[in-house]
């Protein structure tokens, strides 16, 4: 079956670059991020794998823990570390997925083989503190991709959770949102008493809740 958004991130165990883990348990009551890397020492990678680090006090501060995973090995990884240390400024601290047997590449879908027989994609999974997977990004292995965007597709989960309203095009936080269509009038103005802009019934817009 093919993993769709709204299931429940499948647990595995797995060892990692610090330590064997129990997936659900690792995750905790936090958001988290599942990505895959192809293979480690390429050039792509690289640069994904020290940015993510650097951008990791960022997720910490959203309540959001990151994992990777390739289909290398722990050795792999580790060696690897120094490579993206010295030429990105930054040591991955996140915990890095030794997948060998493809198991969890495979439970996650992260293995396309009209791409390729033998690496993943680069998939990513955001998931929830319930477990369910809330988001689905994939790219092909000569696209790295935009780690920015992940937080921006977070920040945009987590307001819309809390708040009846959705983002519009290009949303970046502090922009305003768009109050749900299944929201009446009336209804809105408790929620939203500084009102909105009714561009059409259906497409009101209004600041964003603090």
């Amino acid at each position: 079956m093919t993993l769709q958004i709204g299931d429940t991130a499948p647990d595995f165990q797995a060892h990692t670059t610090v330590g064997r883990i129990r997936f659900h348990e690792w995750v905790g009551s936090n958001w988290s991020v599942l990505f895959s890397h192809p293979k480690d020492f390429t050039p792509v990678c690289t640069t994904e794998l020290g940015y993510t680090e650097r951008l990791r006090p960022e997720f910490e501060k959203r309540g959001v823990r990151v994992i990777g995973l390739s289909v290398d090995s722990i050795g792999d990884h580790e060696r690897w570390a120094d490579d993206i240390e010295a030429t990105q400024g930054a040591r991955p601290l996140f915990p890095i997925i030794g997948d060998a047997d493809r198991s969890i590449a495979s439970l996650y879908g992260m293995l396309h083989p009209k791409a390729d027989t033998t690496f993943t994609v680069r998939s990513v999974f955001i998931i929830d503190p319930a477990k369910k997977v809330r988001a689905m990004i994939t790219y092909p292995a000569s696209t790295g991709r935009n780690f920015d965007e992940i937080l921006r597709v977070i920040d945009s989960l987590q307001l819309t959770d809390k708040h009846k309203v959705a983002t519009p095009v290009n949303w970046r936080p502090g922009d305003d949102v768009i109050i749900v269509p299944s929201l009446s009038n009336d209804e809105a103005r408790k929620l939203f008493p500084e009102g909105w802009n009714e561009l059409r019934p259906y497409l009101r817009v209004t600041k964003q809740p603090a």
